[in-house]
Order: structure tokens, then C-alpha cells, then sequence
């Protein structure tokens, strides 16, 4: 089978609807798992996009695995009475609906308030 050069490849990347471009400066890329992280220093990335379909990423480097680290739950969320109150009145929600949410959102009160109104419809 014939070689192709780097630039007939384009070519007929490009024939195809596909082009690849090389993506420039990149310092590191993080895979999380659910049990690790897979860490590749000085990588190689590059986009082949696809007309009207997407990206399709290529990534090639040495490559370093950690394990996850979850925040113990003893840090859990404080959450005041007023902010309970307040989204038990905006949503209808129970007070334990509502303090479920406001953790689960980080404390952020709009996000509790949208993710308790959503689950009711």
C-alpha cells in the first residue's frame, strides 16, 4: 500500500468533509473515572471535526494515574433556616426536599430552586 504524504492525507481529509488541525499550547489533560484520574503531561492533541457531526479528539502522551480523592462527608454543606424556608416557599417542596436540594447544589439557592422545579413537572 502507497504512503501517503502529510499533505495528501489533508486532501483527502478534506475530500471526505474532514479536517485535523493540531490544537496548540496544551500543558496537560485530565480523564476523571469514577475511582481515578489519568493525568498526560505535554500532550499531542488533535481535533479531526466532522461536518456537521462533531469533534473527535486525539491525545497522545505518557500518561500518569492517580486515585480520586472524595471530600469526606463530615464537610458537609451548612444550610441556614431562612434559605430552607425560602425555597420551601418558592417550590412547594417539603423542608427536607429542600435542604436535599440547597446541599446538593453546593448552597447555591437558584439552582435548588430550578432543580426542585423541574423534578415536578
Amino acid at each position: 500500500m502507497k504512503r501517503l504524504s502529510p499533505r495528501e492525507q489533508r486532501r483527502l481529509l478534506e475530500r471526505m468533509g474532514l479536517s485535523l488541525k493540531d490544537i496548540e499550547g496544551v500543558e496537560e489533560v485530565q480523564i476523571k473515572l469514577r475511582d481515578k484520574i489519568i493525568t498526560i503531561k505535554n500532550p499531542v492533541v488533535q481535533v479531526l471535526e466532522v461536518k456537521g457531526s462533531g469533534k473527535i479528539y486525539q491525545i497522545s502522551g505518557v500518561e500518569e494515574e492517580s486515585p480520586l480523592t472524595v471530600a469526606p462527608s463530615s464537610q458537609q454543606l451548612e444550610v441556614s433556616e431562612e434559605d430552607i424556608d425560602l425555597i420551601v416557599a418558592q417550590t412547594g417542596a417539603t423542608r427536607e426536599e429542600a435542604k436535599k436540594a440547597l446541599i446538593e447544589s453546593g448552597g447555591d439557592i437558584a439552582k435548588a430552586i430550578l432543580s426542585l422545579r423541574s423534578s415536578k413537572v
